[in-house]
């Protein structure tokens, strides 16, 4: 059975004869899925601060970083004998785990964006009300009248109250 790897800098899928593989002298093997990513570690840049990384977005908060689903994809090195029956059981229970796993991403990435939209809804607010002449002239004008006559209003009780000081 044929194994994908797994990109060291972003964690994107290797296949068999693609991309570049590093083995360092003590022995240890970096596979990169393409020659970004090997530029990138050439250049010692910490993929948990590149933000196009898996790592990063996890780190971020911005991708599930702990889901049981995961653990299907640990690396098993034993190798198994073939057997028809156990190959169809594996092949019914990916489809499952992915099943699942693109609904927890769903409900995870609603539990994220519902505060996003609570946010913009009222910043969307705020622009009009900062902006009411471009959205409606009218309403505009009557606001710079009421304006102009609540500061009137305001001048003439200060006057009242300074001429009833001075008597």
């Amino acid at each position: 059975m044929v194994r994908i790897e797994h990109c060291f800098v972003c964690s994107g899928p290797v296949y068999p004869g693609h991309g570049i593989t590093f083995v360092r002298n003590d022995s240890k093997v970096f596979k990169f899925c393409r020659s970004k990513c090997h530029k990138s570690f050439k250049l010692k840049r910490n993929p948990r601060k590149i933000k196009w990384t898996k790592s990063y977005r996890k780190s971020r908060g911005k991708e599930m970083a702990v889901d049981s689903t995961f653990d299907f994809e640990k690396r098993r090195n034993r190798p198994v004998k073939y057997d028809r029956d156990l190959m169809m059981q594996t092949l019914e229970a990916m489809k499952k785990v992915e099943k699942i796993r693109t609904a927890r991403e769903e409900r995870f990435y609603r539990r994220r964006m519902r505060d996003v939209k609570q946010l913009e809804k009222t910043r969307a607010r705020n622009e009009i009300v900062r902006n009411i002449d471009l959205v409606a002239p009218a309403a505009s004008k009557q606001r710079q009248t009421t304006n102009v006559v609540e500061k009137a209003q305001a001048k003439l009780d200060k006057a009242k109250s300074a001429a009833m000081d001075v008597q």
